[in-house]
């Protein structure tokens, strides 16, 4: 598929401030968020190299971030949200979803001094998010707050990253905020909040995926599927033994050794990471329900205006779909 005009000038830009990819390396891309928990544990238990792969792992502060550089061609895969893959496809990109990763566990998380007993008493309150168009907003905005029978201008929402959701908590600057983990946890172990809703108990989706640009599933094919069997392995780790995968990522999530909270003293960072392991539901796989779950959140995304089709027509998310390594692990 060509890229649109409208497009290839914010490539070129972004191809011109960033290095070229290293052919012996298989740049990898993450969050620093337990979403993208399985990245981070092939990293650091050696999945990748015991898969024959010389991975390097690079941050980004966003989604929106790491997409760009897959369509750009600075990175070889990531894990993301699907809405990413969604929106930049509509505008020609030639993107796969060729994994899944984590499926959808956000919560709310409301000050105790906010009176906020239910989402519906969010209205007329602040709430911090995720960044407009990215995967937990398109949630929030399409799916928590529609069930509450609010609207996004009921209430006042911040598009910012979750440790800044949580210290924005911690400062009093906002009354609620809509977390992943393990902020969510951290934040209730840290400011005086109570989490008043998960929406993975309500309407699980699969929030992170593995997304990969259509030229690197076609010449890196090898070592795209080498990339997800070490994922897929560090998915079983985190599963069945998540005080082992804590050990592994703490670090990633809290600096240092131990945190200090409000009722519990020093908790040492792995307990807090473990715990935030076991609350969470990884797969490396995409079922039939998900799928038909992401085509719902691509309808939501067009009625909110998000993703536009250059036909007018609805995504069909089907053509970003790509499971060719999870049928041929039959999984």
């Amino acid at each position: 598929m060509k890229l649109s005009r409208l497009l290839l000038p914010v490539l070129a830009a972004f191809a011109l401030a960033s290095p070229a990819l290293a052919a012996d390396k298989f740049k990898i891309g993450y969050l620093r968020v337990m979403d993208d928990a399985q990245a981070i544990a092939a990293y650091e238990g050696g999945f990748y190299k015991k898969h024959g792969l010389d991975v390097e792992l690079v941050e980004f502060k966003s989604g929106t971030d790491l997409i760009k550089a897959i369509v750009g061609g600075q990175l070889d895969t990531g894990v993301l949200g699907f809405t990413n893959a969604a929106s930049w496809s509509s505008k020609g990109a030639d993107l796969k979803v060729v994994g899944g990763a984590q499926h959808g566990f956000h919560a709310i998380v409301v000050r105790d001094d906010s009176g906020i007993k239910n989402v519906a008493d969010l209205k007329g309150h602040t709430l911090a998010s995720q960044k407009e168009g990215s995967t937990a907003d398109t949630v929030l905005k399409g799916v928590v707050l529609k069930e509450a029978g609010l609207k996004p201008e009921d209430l006042s929402i911040m598009g910012v990253s979750p440790q800044v959701a949580v210290q924005s908590l911690v400062g009093k600057r906002v009354d609620a905020a809509f977390l992943f983990e393990p902020q969510a946890r951290i934040a209730q172990l840290v400011a005086p909040v109570t989490q008043i809703y998960e929406v993975g108990e309500v309407w699980p989706f699969p929030c992170m995926v593995v997304i990969a640009s259509g030229d690197t599933v076609k010449n890196r094919k090898e070592e795209v599927w080498k990339s997800l069997d070490a994922q897929r392995e560090a998915i079983e780790l985190l599963t069945n033994k998540p005080e082992e995968g804590a050990k592994l990522i703490a670090s990633y999530f809290i600096a240092e050794p131990t945190l200090k909270t409000l009722k519990h003293g020093d908790v040492p960072r792995e307990d807090i990471i473990r715990d935030a392991i076991k609350s969470q539901t990884f797969s490396p796989k995409l079922t039939e329900q998900e799928l038909d779950r992401m085509q719902e959140i691509a309808d939501i995304m067009q009625a909110q205006g998000s993703l536009k089709t250059r036909d007018g027509k609805p995504f069909d998310v089907s053509q970003i779909i790509d499971l060719e390594w999870q049928e041929a692990r039959k999984l």
